[in-house]
């Protein structure tokens, strides 16, 4: 029987899913959620949550919390990994306010009501939360304002928890630069050697794979790293390193 409990956001994406089978396999019950139950994901239970409205409808947000509260019932909860993000790529002149809400709602607001309603769960068990933020939160490019200025707010948020909570709950987060996902490569879809060019662009010579970023998810969830609190931690295959000078 499992010995420790996850609440993963997000579960449906290629890291969502790899997070789900690697705190599965390393013996942890797993709670997912996601806005449509994918087909074969490694869970022992799955809430459908559309976390945009979540932050936006109160009612939606009171039935949903209670219910997902029902479920876990007396049950003690170990972790908390907010993994689901929205990524709405456009011109500063084209981004509406909808795509801002949005963007900020499932990769901030969202974030901070989950932690806060599962806090007295997590503090039982001195458990932890682990915020997926990015590259984008340090560096970014054109197109990503909503995006960059979303995971600058999540990592200032885990700062901020991390101090806050103290012992009682350690907070981190996780910086991904390219990761091999289905979304990644759909976005390479008409360009294979973009796709190459890209990951030869990194010191590194490759992306990285969700395997790898659940792996640290779970190094990060584990309890036996106590003072590993407030951490910000880049995993970019030394990108963030390399300067870029104009040819």
């Amino acid at each position: 029987m499992p010995t420790k409990s996850v609440f993963i956001t997000g579960a449906g994406g290629g890291i969502g899913r790899a997070l789900c089978s690697a705190f599965s396999a390393d013996g942890w019950k797993v709670i997912a959620t996601d806005q449509f139950e994918p087909d074969e994901l490694r869970c022992d239970a799955f809430v459908h949550m559309n976390l945009h409205r979540l932050c936006d409808d109160d009612g939606y947000r009171r039935r949903s919390l209670e219910s997902l509260l029902s479920l876990v019932g007396n049950a003690p909860m170990h972790a908390l990994v907010n993994n689901a993000a929205a990524q709405i790529i456009a011109p500063i002149e084209q981004l509406s306010v909808d795509d801002w809400r949005k963007t900020m709602n499932v990769n901030v607001l969202a974030p901070f009501l989950l932690g806060r309603t599962f806090l007295p769960l997590l503090a039982l068990e001195r458990g932890a939360i682990v915020n997926m933020a990015s590259i984008h939160a340090r560096l970014t490019k054109p197109g990503f304002a909503a995006y960059a200025s979303s995971k600058a707010a999540l990592v200032g948020l885990t700062r901020s928890m991390a101090v806050e909570l103290g012992g009682r709950v350690r907070v981190n987060a996780l910086c991904p630069a390219a990761i091999d996902t289905e979304m990644l490569r759909q976005g390479f879809a008409d360009s294979q050697p973009g796709l190459q060019e890209l990951s030869d662009y990194h010191p590194s010579k490759s992306i990285g794979d969700p395997a790898e970023v659940a792996k640290i998810v779970l190094c990060l969830a584990d309890p036996d790293f106590r003072f590993l609190h407030g951490a910000v931690i880049g995993l970019d295959g030394g990108i963030a390193a390399r300067l870029h000078d104009p040819d």
